[in-house]
């Protein structure tokens, strides 16, 4: 089979494509014929070396949606269609930059779906970060106000429909001008600029402050987010496109506004059930959810779907078909 292989941090160039023998599943493991994989930032931190536990080599690929090739209990049938996503996918064991992956049954999602690949592709870590943040973490409420700090990321694009779905308002940011627009058609009420400091600018619509905010743009903002939170209000930080895992010389007491919570959300925590993930694939089957899929890519073409992704040219998901 053919696997992108990484054998030291570095630039996108590190993503080496090589023939590798197709793993063999083991006791509670199965093997997913890859048919497609969506990019995720933590992905491009961990090429970088940003994701100190990882060990190289190592094939990246923290999801894939595809179909069982083999499984040695009989759980699952030949040619079932399958999700998997987190569960050191990619980081403790080789992930899906290749034709074949083989992962713990405890991450699999069984799905059906008349959906073509690079659609499914898009959707299996987005859909649980997405729905984790809303309604695990934020707990959201028809009639609420929402802040999705970095609205064009594929995370931002899919919690703004769902948040407007649900019966919020909905303020998205985005760093680029050309883009607002894109956001307005996505379901944004509201779309500001985010020039670093967005607390002025948000309660020049809402007095008070906002119910929630989704931080996705990570610790260089998190601290501003907050503060554009109205008393009792919670914000969950999600995402780290800013790629900084930390805060340094945090002191509470002056980083959180009284009453106002803080909390995270990590699918490799937390997951959704198999129901609730087939009813979305529904949901975007029904054309109630518009998938936002920036580019598709080639496994011989993971170096320059790499560099796409640094380069934050895109405005939703980016998918590779091997």
């Amino acid at each position: 089979m053919k696997a992108a292989v990484v054998y030291r941090s570095g630039s996108a160039e590190e993503l080496v494509l090589e023939e590798w023998p197709i793993p063999v599943p083991g006791v509670g493991q199965v093997l997913i014929r890859v048919k497609a994989f969506g990019l995720n930032r933590s992905e491009l931190m961990t090429r970088k070396g940003f994701s100190p536990y990882v060990q190289f080599p190592r094939v990246l690929g923290i999801e894939c949606v595809g179909e069982v090739e083999d499984d040695p209990s009989g759980e699952f049938k030949k040619g079932e269609q399958i999700a998997v996503c987190m569960g050191g996918m990619g980081r403790d064991f080789d992930g899906s930059y290749a034709d074949y992956t083989v992962v713990p049954k405890s991450i699999t999602y069984p799905f059906s779906s008349t959906l073509p690949w690079e659609v499914l592709g898009a959707i299996p870590e987005m859909f649980q970060t997405v729905y984790g943040s809303l309604y695990l973490a934020l707990g959201i409420q028809p009639g609420e106000t929402l802040l999705v700090r970095g609205g064009t990321s594929s995370v931002g694009m899919l919690a703004t429909q769902m948040a407007k779905n649900a019966g919020l308002t909905v303020i998205a940011t985005t760093r680029n001008p050309q883009k607002e627009k894109a956001l307005l058609d996505n379901g944004a009420s509201y779309v500001l600029i985010d020039e670093g400091h967005l607390t002025n600018k948000v309660r020049a619509i809402f007095q008070e402050g906002v119910d929630k905010v989704l931080e996705l743009v990570g610790t260089s903002t998190l601290r501003d987010s907050l503060h554009c939170l109205k008393p009792g209000g919670t914000g969950c930080m999600t995402g780290m496109l800013a790629e900084s895992w930390s805060i340094a010389d945090f002191a509470p007491m002056e980083f959180i506004p009284a009453t106002v919570r803080l909390t995270i959300f990590d699918s490799g925590q937390i997951r959704s059930s198999v129901p609730v993930f087939q009813e979305f694939i529904r949901e975007v089957e029904a054309g109630r959810v518009k998938l936002a899929v920036s580019q598709v890519f080639r496994l011989n073409h993971i170096v320059a779907a790499h560099q796409f992704m640094e380069t934050n040219q895109g405005a939703g998901k980016i998918v590779v078909l091997p």
